[in-house]
Formats: C-alpha cells, structure tokens, sequence
C-alpha cells in the first residue's frame, strides 16, 4: 500500500492510504480541502482514523464524513467534534475496502487520549513521534510520554513512520545539539534536504532511522545524556529526567 502526504495549513499532513483501485482511509483530517481535491483526482475515502482531538487534525473530519456517509475511528475524547467509533488501546480497525487493519495503540503525551495507528506496515502517530523529535508534552507527564515513544519505537524497524507534521529540518537542528556526533541522523538530513528542494515531504521516515537519529527515542545514549549533564548543570537523575530535560531543553530552543 502506497501512503500520500497532503499538506495542510503551515506545516500539517492529512495522510491518505490505499491500493492502486483509489480506495483509501484519510488519517487526521485537518482540513477537507485538500482531502475533497484527492476525490476529484479519483481518490475514494472509505474511512477516516482520527489520532487526537486538536483541531488542526479533526477540523475537516465532520464536513467529509457528512459528504461521504463513511465510518470514523478515535479515540475516546469528548473534545473530537464528530461522530465517531471510539477505540483504545488493543482494539483494532479492520476496512474492508482495503483488506486492511490497523491495531490501535495508547501513546497519550501529546494529549492524554492520544492513539496511534498501526497497519499495512505504516504507522500513523499523530503528534506523538516527529522525525527527529517528538510533540510538546501538553497533556501527558513525563514517564507516560517516554513510554509511549518506546512503545512506537519497539515496532518493527521498517515501518512507514507517517507523522502529523512537516518538522525534520527543525528538529534536526535540535538533534545537533542534543547528540552531536551521529552520523546516521546527519544522512538522514542529507536525504530530507534533496526532497525538500525538490518540493517534497520529508515523510514517511522509518523507525529505523528514528531509532538511529532522533534524541527522544535515544536517552540512553552517553554522547546525549553528557550533553544533558552540560545542559542541566548535573547529570540527569534517570532515563524519565533525561526526557523531560530533554523535551524542556526542546521547547525553549531557537537555533
């Protein structure tokens, strides 16, 4: 199966997954524009799989569903404007139109109803992993969000990481910081530079190259948890300080 990156509003993608007939389910669907210009290009939605209640990844949600009559899957959050199949964790999302399931992962953090989609070899996170980073901690505590990036990240390495947000580049910037020395993540950048000059997105990445370049999968590392020591003044406590100094360090960065 083929995932399609639609950008949306500054840096947003509503993500578009099918087979070769147009049959495909529309992933946080911010807005319906670009998700109604798919349709008049043969596209045919058959479900969509919301991941969180913010509006930049629901506010098309009820307006398609309304248009085209199909089933909507989230998580259970009063805050998500439209009529949906709630899911958690462990359920699963099976469309037929595809011959396809997804298996519903709890990843809260971001927001504490966050879930993933996992199917079809991709993996549809929302605002819970960005290449090269991760999203800022509004809702979740420290412990909960670590843990739900080494849930995502403990999936095969060859899944299709298919993220909420055009952010690479700025978080690789970041990463530099954090860990230096890495030059699987500074190859990674090589890659994403030629596709954004191209006028590309910079996703699906992998969790491999996740695993081997983004600072928030790799808090145990010595190169990252020595900067984090410079950082703080101290060496972290543990693994769940070294993320939240980590995330915190990330939130106030301008480089």
């Amino acid at each position: 199966m083929r995932a399609i990156a639609l950008p949306a509003f500054q840096d947003n993608y509503i993500w578009l997954l099918g087979g070769p007939d147009g049959a495909v389910v529309v992933v946080d669907p911010g807005d319906d524009a670009p998700v109604q210009a798919a349709i008049a290009r043969g596209l045919r939605p058959v479900a969509l799989l919301l991941t969180h209640h913010h509006a930049d990844h629901v506010g098309g949600a009820a307006r398609l569903q309304a248009a085209l009559g199909i089933p909507a899957y989230g998580p259970d959050d009063p805050r998500i404007p439209v009529e949906v199949t709630r899911v958690g964790d462990g359920d699963r999302v099976e469309v037929p139109a595809l011959g396809a399931g997804f298996d519903v992962l709890a990843v809260p953090g971001h927001t504490r109803s966050h879930v993933a989609f996992h199917g079809a070899g991709h993996l549809f996170c929302g605002d819970t992993l960005f290449s090269l980073g991760c999203g800022r901690m509004f809702e979740g505590e420290p412990a909960q969000f670590l843990a739900s990036l080494e849930r995502l990240a403990a999936l095969p390495a060859d899944t299709a990481v298919c993220c909420g947000h055009e952010y690479t580049e700025a978080n690789g910037r970041f990463a530099r910081v954090a860990e230096p020395d890495n030059p699987a993540r500074e190859a990674w950048l090589a890659r994403v530079a030629v596709l954004r000059r191209a006028g590309q997105p910079s996703l699906p990445s992998t969790l491999a190259i996740e695993r081997a370049g983004n600072p928030f999968l790799r808090v145990d590392q010595p190169a990252l948890r020595a900067r984090l020591a410079a950082h703080l003044g101290r060496p972290p406590a543990d693994r769940v300080e070294a993320f939240a100094a980590l995330r915190q360090w990330k939130d106030g960065f301008t480089g």
